[in-house]
């Protein structure tokens, strides 16, 4: 049975291109860079290679690109380490209620240590308030996070303004750009974002390797302790081949021509469910969300079912988040946007990337109907 996969934003495959580059140094070149002889010194050159192409993609100095093993732990960070800089005792952090769990759960643990957090709300559109934002910086902030894209709705909040309104305050401004990092650009010349979280396995790099971007004048204390690596930043033998792919898909994204085919591919898929579906709810506002995802409400079902009877057609989706799709919870995303427990209950997250294909729509908005109507015959929710 063909496979249909439409869940991207939890994951993309590897490139080929990105594993064939990572390849030698899983084979020849598997010494370890900090060891002194020739090879060890070639696979140096290479990490500081691959720190440069993530410089000049972001458009910042080589020396504030970090290597870790993924978002979680660059966000993790980014966060505990502001706090520990202020010597973890206490003080005020600014986040919204929409975060995925790496930043909003790094919250919940320091609140442990006598931190007050401030949750953000979000507008129908899953979007933080510019206003709320300035209003809600205090004096004791010692650092604000805001996602730069929604992992569940594609909302892309207005990072910029938040981050000149952070700096205008002098506070920290650090943003989960997890879902939004090759969708959308940020001139870091211009856009005054601290701190950024990045993570391999979403462009098309294997899972396990990330990027904490830190900007010169910030400075945090490590969260890894042990040897020099990193300047001394993240300790830890360093993963050769995850940072050559992750530079290699950096610098794919520079080439990458698949964004208007994607695009269309989700808005046709959002279209067909409109017209063809009743009772629906879009969740994601289309004109101002990265351009992969779309986040759907079949109401009178739980979203957890129609993915099952997709899945018996090979089509995989998601609920939610993919970190969180196993929980029976609603979404605290959507929930925050103002719908219902039903509602938030009846979602599912469709979400594209470079490998998919027109082809793929119609099987998929097939399925979907089928399987809806299925549902919705036997669901105590549905009225007569």
């Amino acid at each position: 049975m063909r496979t249909i996969y439409l869940d991207n934003s939890a994951t993309t495959k590897t490139d080929p291109l990105v594993l064939s580059e990572m390849l030698p140094y899983l084979e020849e070149l598997y010494q370890n860079p900090s060891s002194a002889y020739e090879s060890a010194y070639k696979i140096r050159e290479s990490i500081a290679v691959s720190r440069q192409k993530i410089a000049d993609f972001m458009g910042c100095e080589p020396d504030e690109i970090f290597f870790t093993s993924g978002g979680t732990e660059s966000i993790n960070h980014s966060i505990i380490g502001t706090a520990s800089r202020f010597g973890l005792k206490g003080g005020h952090i600014l986040t919204s209620s929409i975060e995925h769990s790496a930043v909003f759960n790094t919250c919940k643990y320091l609140e442990n240590f006598g931190f007050e957090v401030t949750y953000l709300p979000v507008d129908a559109n899953c979007v933080v308030s510019a206003e709320d934002f300035e209003k809600s910086l205090r004096q004791d902030t010692v650092i604000a996070s805001i996602m730069a894209a929604n992992n569940e709705t594609g909302a892309i909040q207005p990072i910029e303004e938040l981050a000149l309104i952070a700096r205008k305050k002098g506070v920290i401004f650090h943003t989960d750009a997890v879902q939004a990092f090759g969708k959308v650009f940020f001139d870091l010349k211009k856009t005054p974002i601290s701190l950024l979280s990045f993570s391999g396995h979403k462009i098309y790099a294997p899972k396990g390797i990330g990027v904490l971007y830190k900007r010169k004048n910030v400075t945090i204390d490590p969260l890894l302790h042990g040897g020099p690596h990193e300047n001394k930043m993240r300790a830890g033998t360093e993963n050769v081949p995850g940072i050559i792919g992750i530079a290699k898909a950096v610098e794919l994204l520079k080439s990458e021509d698949a964004e208007e085919r994607i695009r269309a591919m989700r808005d046709a898929l959002f279209f067909r469910i409109k017209e063809e579906i009743p009772d629906i709810k879009i969740n994601t506002a289309v004109g101002n969300s990265i351009y992969n995802t779309l986040n759907v409400s079949f109401k009178f079902i739980e979203g957890e079912s129609l993915s099952t009877l997709l899945q018996l057609d090979g089509i995989e989706v998601s609920t939610g988040s993919a970190c969180s799709s196993s929980s029976l919870e609603p979404s605290r995303v959507l929930l925050a946007m103002g719908l219902s427990h039903v509602d938030a209950h009846g979602s599912v997250r469709f979400s594209f990337g470079r490998y998919n294909s027109f082809d793929e729509i119609d099987p998929t908005v097939q399925s979907l109907k089928a399987a809806v109507s299925k549902l919705r015959l036997i669901s105590p929710l549905k009225k007569d």
